[in-house]
Order: structure tokens, then C-alpha cells, then sequence
């Protein structure tokens, strides 16, 4: 056999994957091995080709975002998002798979990686031939990948039916593989598209509410009303606390800017509240490492939500109007109460002196702060059930406009 070299008879190409041939296909990541990825016998041989191990599944090159729900079940929305963002692109989106792709394609699994390559004579192949394509690189297993036409005829020459010189990949790393599980994100291979980029799409998916608001005016009360209406709620100062406890980057860090507060993995809040209390420069640094893991685990937890298929989220931080949260076109809800009726939550919550609880009250910002700073303020000025229906009512308007 003599393989072709085709720079612009794309329907020669499409006629030759039709017959069950292989094509080299450029991308701007690098080429791939191509053949029709619903003809298993058309699969079976690029792992023949490739000397590639069955056990690995391929992945599907794919026109656009509309081949999703011909291919793949069970589609959140998140994944749309990311195919809008980031296609034509070097991202594969792993999602459960249609019973019309062939089991080989899956290696056993149940799920299909789908890609649309950023290549104008791909993209011609893909709507030509009407298929998806089985791509993965051009070359035999453990060699390196090939960023040129030149490249995969010298791995493949004679062995396959033609390659498209679309000159050389102007990316030549692989594509990120992402899939969307139940469970959240999992990168299943780093590639040209970083993590982050792919996480903030995700979290852009969301409609968010940030909750804040003085101790005993009733946040607790709001973030109840999200949750009911399927909200992922996640308390800031909660995630503080794991993150202190599992130790970590954020330790590490902590502990090379205060030496002796971190001792074997454990903090040691005493020695640490000596150290920052007194020295305002030393407060400013330690709120920056804190608020830069608590935010970047934050958005860790949505992009997962949003990846399993979550629609809204709430974030409960006092400071929420500080952070980088607000980057994410979260929209805040400031909650106020009268001072009289937050002093006797407080005794009833905590069981502290009338005393003290005055004196936290009056240490943190006031009600007048809170409607000038946030998008929303709800008053918990009357009955528990006429404050819960404020919160249905602002809530509802917020996540579903």
C-alpha cells in the first residue's frame, strides 16, 4: 500500500475513512491516527497500527458541540459550557457513553472522551465524512507524538491509507482529558489546557449567592432556604478549619512565614494569634496565604458541583466581599438584624454572658455597611417564618432570573 499525501482533497479523505482506511489528521495539538470510530474493525486496526494496548480507550474527534448528545447520555449542562468556551480546542471531554459507540473504542469502560480538534482541514473531514472520528496520536505506542505530516509518514508509511498535511501543530502538547463525573472534576491527563481555565468555566456555570452578615442576625436561616432549593452550600470558615487540619500547602506556607506556629503538620493557633494580633503587617500576610487555599478550595467545590451537574451555590463568609470569590459574578446578600434580638441569639446559641456577646456585635461591621456593600440586603427584623419567606422569595429571584 502507498500512503497519500492529501493537502486539500477532502472528500478523497472522507471516501477513504468511509471504506474503513486510516488517515493521519492534523490538529493544533498534534496529528492523529484517524478512522471511522463507529466500524470497530475500522478501530481494531489503529491499535494494530499503533501497537497501542487494547486495554486503553480512545477518544472521538467530533464537529461540535452538537455531536454531544449523539454520542454520550447523561450530559450536564457544564459540559455545553465547556464545549462553547473551549472548542475548537485542546480539550477532550469524558462523559458516559451511548450504546452506539462500539466496545472496543470504550477498552471496557463506559465512557468516551470526545474532542474537536482546532485544524480548518480536520474540521473539513469531520463534516465531510459525517463520522466520528477514532484519533488518537500518529504514532506507534511510546514513540514520540508527531507534529508534522513528514513526521507520521515516517512512523506509518505504507501502513496507512493517507495523512493530511495541514503543516506542523502549532501547539504539540496533547489535548487536556477531563471528565465530569458524579463526583465532580477529574483530569485524567494534563495537556495545552490548564486546569484552572477549565475549573473557572465550570464555576462560570453557576448561579452564586454569597451570604454574609454580623454573628446572630440569621445567616443560618438563608443558607437553609438555599439548600432547600438544591444549592451546594459551603461555609468558608469550615473549609479554613479542614484545611488546618489536613495540613498541606497552605501549612507549609504558614509555617515558613511564622516560624514555630506549624509543628509536624498541626498548627498551633496559641503561638500563632501571639505572633498576629499585635503586628498589623503580620495580620495582612497571614489573611493573604489563608484566603488564597480557602479560595482556591472553594473553587475547587464548585467546579465540582457545576461538573456533577449542579445549577446553584452559596457561600457563607463574613469577609466574602474581600476575597477573590468575587471574580466569579457571585451576587451577595448582606443579612442585618436588630442588635437587641442578635445578643439574645448569641446567649441561646453559645451560652456566653450578655457582655461579651454585645461586645462582638459591636466589634464587627454594621448593618448600614452591609447595605451599602452588598447587591441584596434581607432584614431579619420579625417572625422566623416572615424572615424565611423574604429569603424564598430574593432567593428564587436570584437563581432562577
Amino acid at each position: 500500500m502507498k500512503t497519500t499525501v492529501i493537502t486539500d482533497d477532502i472528500q478523497r479523505a472522507a471516501d477513504m475513512i468511509r471504506a474503513g482506511g486510516l488517515v493521519g489528521v492534523p490538529t493544533e495539538t498534534v496529528y492523529g491516527l484517524a478512522g471511522n470510530g463507529l466500524d470497530a474493525a475500522a478501530v481494531e486496526r489503529i491499535y494494530e497500527v499503533k501497537g497501542r494496548p487494547e486495554k486503553k480507550p480512545l477518544s472521538l474527534m467530533v464537529p461540535g458541540s452538537e455531536a454531544i448528545g449523539l454520542y454520550c447520555g447523561d450530559v450536564p449542562a457544564a459540559a455545553y459550557a465547556l464545549a462553547e468556551r473551549f472548542w475548537p480546542g485542546p480539550l477532550t471531554i469524558v462523559l458516559p457513553a451511548k450504546d452506539i459507540i462500539p466496545a472496543v473504542v470504550l477498552a471496557g469502560g463506559d465512557t468516551v472522551g470526545l474532542r474537536c480538534p482546532d485544524s480548518e482541514k480536520t474540521l473539513a473531514l469531520l463534516r465531510t465524512v459525517g463520522l466520528p472520528l477514532a484519533a488518537p496520536s500518529a504514532n506507534p505506542s511510546g514513540a514520540a507524538s508527531p507534529k508534522t505530516a513528514a513526521e507520521v509518514l515516517g512512523y506509518f508509511n505504507g501502513e496507512i491509507e493517507a495523512v493530511i498535511d495541514g503543516g506542523p501543530c502549532s501547539l504539540g502538547t496533547e489535548s487536556t482529558l477531563a471528565a465530569l463525573t458524579p463526583a465532580g472534576l477529574r483530569i485524567l491527563r494534563r495537556g495545552a489546557l490548564p486546569e484552572e481555565d477549565i475549573r473557572r468555566c465550570l464555576i462560570d456555570t453557576l448561579k452564586l449567592v454569597g451570604i454574609t452578615g454580623g454573628s446572630g442576625t440569621g445567616k443560618t436561616t438563608a443558607l437553609e432556604a438555599l439548600r432547600d432549593m438544591g444549592a451546594l452550600v459551603i461555609d468558608a470558615d469550615a473549609v479554613y478549619h479542614d484545611l488546618c487540619r489536613n495540613g498541606g500547602e497552605m501549612l507549609d506556607r504558614i509555617g515558613a512565614r511564622f516560624p514555630g506556629t506549624v509543628e509536624n503538620g498541626v498548627l498551633r493557633r496559641k503561638e500563632l494569634g501571639q505572633l498576629v494580633f499585635g503586628d498589623p503587617q503580620a495580620l495582612i500576610d497571614l489573611r493573604a496565604i489563608t484566603d488564597y487555599y480557602v479560595s482556591a478550595e472553594i473553587a475547587r467545590l464548585l467546579s465540582d458541583h457545576a461538573a456533577a451537574g449542579g445549577r446553584y451555590a452559596a457561600v457563607d463568609a463574613i469577609n466574602i466581599l474581600d476575597t477573590k470569590l468575587m471574580d466569579y459574578g457571585i451576587v451577595t446578600v448582606g443579612i442585618t438584624a436588630p442588635e437587641e434580638a442578635r445578643v439574645e441569639r448569641l446567649i441561646a446559641r453559645e451560652g456566653i454572658t450578655r457582655e461579651y456577646a454585645l461586645s462582638r456585635i459591636r466589634a464587627q461591621r454594621p448593618a448600614a455597611w452591609f447595605e451599602e456593600n452588598c447587591d441584596h440586603t434581607l432584614a431579619n427584623d420579625g417572625s422566623i417564618e416572615d424572615f424565611r419567606r423574604r429569603c424564598d422569595e430574593l432567593f428564587h429571584k436570584i437563581l432562577e432570573d
